[in-house]
């Protein structure tokens, strides 16, 4: 069972796009004729093979609407109960771990949505939805841990002002953060170096200035991306590695000639016995 499912292993991370070739296929698509009929079959193919990014943009979808419904008390209460601030990590670390991505503080969060329902979608595509959930996961809650250690570190050192340790903390950007850092392996050559310098400006950039919380968890997001990323490309090679190698194995087989049979004599009782050379 094993053998047989790395015979057919195909892994997502080493499969890198051409910015050339790419930009030739969608020349070619825009110059085929029924272009509005194409159009709206590729965005029913796009969504239809996201099906994690286009439930979790309804979700904040539905999370804003239950915002929307209630008073600013009650939505504030909402929004602290669901926070992974040091208070909530200390009482219950799993429950808000897992709620705090699915809210977002302000106002209708239109960019987040059109930001899943196409990068995050793109994303997903390509990595396939187990794994475009793992480098998510990984981001926001790793991201969410290392800053409310921070955060807890400098607070019993007297750092930072007692009342960040209630301070709300909800959306869903650590774990955009890292699956953008994870984009840049499917990238080849010059653009993966253009986007992985682009996104550490970007957020290094928002740390160095801002000075928050929220700016150092998305760098802290952006370097679990990369790092999650690296390991997964490089056990992606030694499986496929060790499937080309069982595959030669496989086909060296029945190349190999059958090995040799002594001839075998009768002796004087008519058991036969073999002849030594």
């Amino acid at each position: 069972m094993a053998s047989s499912a790395l015979t057919h292993y195909r892994s997502p991370w080493s499969r890198t796009i051409d910015i050339e070739s790419a930009r030739q296929l969608v020349r070619h698509w825009w110059r085929a004729p029924d272009r509005l009929y194409r159009a709206g079959r590729a965005v029913h193919d796009h969504l239809a093979g996201a099906p994690a990014s286009c439930a979790y943009a309804f979700t904040l979808f539905i999370t804003w609407w239950t915002l929307r419904g209630v008073s600013d008390v009650a939505g504030h209460r909402l929004i602290l109960s669901a926070s992974t601030n040091l208070h909530n990590m200390r009482r219950e670390p799993v429950q808000v771990l897992v709620a705090s991505a699915f809210w977002t503080d302000g106002g209708f969060p239109w960019v987040i949505i059109i930001g899943f329902l196409t990068v995050m979608a793109f994303a997903e595509r390509w990595l396939g939805t187990l794994r475009w959930i793992m480098v998510f996961a990984c981001g926001h809650i790793g991201a969410s841990m290392i800053v409310v250690t921070g955060i807890a570190f400098a607070v019993h050192h007297d750092l930072i002002p007692l009342h960040i340790v209630v301070a709300s903390d909800v959306g869903s950007s650590y774990g955009s953060t890292a699956v953008l850092a994870a984009l840049a392996y499917h990238l080849r050559g010059s653009p993966r170096v253009l986007w992985t310098a682009a996104l550490s400006a970007w957020f290094g950039a928002a740390a160095w200035h801002g000075r928050t919380f929220t700016d150092y968890g998305h760098l802290t997001a952006l370097l679990i991306g990369f790092g999650v990323g690296a390991v997964a490309v490089t056990m992606s090679r030694r499986l496929e590695r060790a499937r080309d190698h069982r595959a030669n194995e496989a086909v060296a087989e029945p190349l190999r000639p059958p090995a040799a049979t002594r001839p075998r004599t009768s002796s004087a009782d008519g058991r036969s016995e073999p002849t030594l050379h």
